[in-house]
């Protein structure tokens, strides 16, 4: 069976190149997991394409330019395989574009980056229990002890971005 991931957008944009503060390790490491994603692993995606708009916001669908934006060519190409692409259900709460039911109403996570929950929630959502990589992200460092607890497996690409 494929390993599954979650994919942070800060890590496509690091293997662009467009994240300044990422050093030159970092984004190999960016470069790497993205390229064993395509190679071997499967993508975790929401039904309500939060994930593959905020991809969008920051990427080229055409593939050009840099690895990210190829990664986001290959993640559009392969929404629809079964195998390399689960689409998970997600329940917004209200209005809100970044309330989900699935993520974990604790008050440890209270304060977590509202941009980032549906990764989270759909880590928590997926069949597959999918790794969440990240790159240069803080928030998912200082939290990542309560993000475990609940259930969610952080894989930290740029360890020495996190002090």
């Amino acid at each position: 069976m494929r390993t599954a991931f979650v994919v942070d957008v800060n890590v496509v944009i690091v293997a662009n190149g467009r994240a300044d503060h990422a050093d030159h390790a970092c984004v190999l490491s960016c470069l790497d997991a993205l390229e064993e994603i395509k190679r071997e692993g499967v993508i975790v995606l929401d039904n309500g394409l939060c994930i593959l708009n905020e991809y969008k916001n920051h990427l080229s669908l055409a593939g050009q330019s840099g690895v990210g934006d190829a990664f986001m060519k290959w993640v559009w190409e392969h929404q629809a395989v079964a195998d390399r692409c689960e689409r998970v259900v997600l329940t917004p709460i209200g209005n809100a574009a970044d309330e989900f039911a699935e993520f974990p109403d604790v008050p440890e996570l209270r304060d977590f980056d509202r941009s980032d929950r549906k990764y989270v929630a759909v880590a928590l959502a997926s069949q597959r229990n999918p790794v969440v990589l990240n790159a240069v992200d803080r928030d998912w460092w200082n939290h990542r002890d309560a993000l475990e607890h609940n259930g969610v497996i952080c894989q930290f690409l740029c360890l020495q971005h996190m002090s």
